[in-house]
């Protein structure tokens, strides 16, 4: 197959990839199945629309997208809703904690958010206003997800909880061995969740009893991409799992024979191919089906930011200070942009725009 061939092939089949199609960037990866795919793409050509500074303290929560408004967290504690089209204001929340890797989710009106003294957030999106908070033990850095009336969020006490979106009362709980870092995968009713436990788990939506779990062997950050009968992810033993959800097993581990470091990046799934930074400095490509690598793009620093696919390019930020646009056939850069401090936060994509936050607290939106 030509070169030229593939690439319309990726760019084919990236809208085909599993989740919901949906409006907007309206959670943490995109959707449900967290493919970090995106629905609309920018432009081909990228300039710098906006830019707005939140402090001085790092932006490590992704933002998101709903209803022409970019939602944001920083490490100051606030939270604040920007104007897609201008970078206005809309509103500002404060929270009395550091948001720091909990990135926020959009449903019925309402925001989400966790933070690191453990307190998951409920925002009316009309006006900043609090609708109710939830505590759990430990700092919360898992990014929650809304599944129809229940929201779904991990933290470091090592619960998963699922809580009434409209009020916040507890539905369930599930306890693991370790703290929960990653944001869940829900697909056909089963939330599938790594940890630092070293436990992959499929666990009911309904009642939060455990289907089953896999030994990964090692405690993920990461959060999985769910395709079909197969879950994909990263663990700090410097290795991407592909996991046979029907047959409860590991059928493939892809490692880096050069350098081995930890993926704290959560993959993206399009065309057939895994896309997922690395701390050991590079963007892997990696064949779904065999566990080979495709391609490897080399930044100046560790690639802690997930990448998310939209049209046909990959969109991904690194601690090297760049946002990175490369061509998701070859692996070859595209566009770069240097912010002079580092992206460890994941582009949002939505209404033609990529948004994403700095670690010195700008905000920056390209179209």
């Amino acid at each position: 197959m030509t070169r030229a061939a593939l690439a319309v092939l990726l760019s084919s089949s990236i809208l085909s990839a599993q989740g919901p199609a949906v409006a907007g960037w309206t959670q943490f990866r995109g959707n449900h199945a967290l493919t970090g795919v995106a629905t609309e793409a920018p432009p081909a050509v990228l300039k710098l629309l906006w830019k707005y500074e939140i402090g001085t303290e790092p932006i490590d929560s992704s933002a998101a997208i709903a209803d022409g408004v970019a939602y944001v967290g920083a490490g100051t504690g606030d939270f604040v809703a920007l104007d897609l089209e201008t970078g206005k204001v809309r509103w500002k929340y404060k929270s009395e904690d550091p948001i720091v890797e909990s990135s926020p989710a959009v449903a019925r009106g309402t925001v989400f958010v966790g933070d690191s003294g453990g307190t998951l957030h409920a925002i009316r999106t009309k006006d900043g206003s609090r609708l109710w908070t939830f505590k759990a033990r430990a700092e919360i850095k898992s990014s929650p997800v809304v599944v129809d009336t229940t929201v779904l969020t991990g933290s470091y006490d090592g619960h998963l909880y699922a809580l009434d979106a409209a009020t916040g009362k507890q539905r369930w709980e599930f306890e693991t061995d370790g703290p929960v870092h990653a944001t869940p995968a829900v697909v056909n009713g089963v939330v599938y969740v790594a940890g630092c436990d070293e436990n992959f788990r499929a666990i009911s939506l309904a009642d939060g009893k455990e289907i089953f779990h896999v030994t990964a062997g090692a405690n993920t950050a990461a959060s999985p991409v769910i395709d079909g009968d197969r879950a994909y992810v990263g663990t700090f033993n410097n290795e991407v799992l592909a996991i046979d959800l029907k047959a409860k097993k590991i059928v493939w581990r892809y490692e880096n024979p050069d350098r081995q470091f930890p993926y704290y990046s959560s993959a993206a799934l399009a065309g057939g191919r895994l896309i997922v930074g690395s701390r050991d400095k590079l963007v892997h490509a990696i064949d779904a089906a065999t566990g080979k690598k495709a391609w490897t793009f080399t930044t100046r620093a560790r690639v802690d930011s997930s990448p998310v696919v939209a049209g046909n390019r990959v969109y991904i930020g690194s601690s090297d200070g760049r946002l990175y646009v490369l061509d998701p056939a070859s692996g070859s850069k595209v566009w770069e942009f240097d912010a002079g401090a580092p992206f460890t936060a994941s582009p949002a994509i939505a209404g033609g725009k990529v948004v994403i936050g700095s670690n010195d607290g700008v905000v920056y939106c390209f179209g």
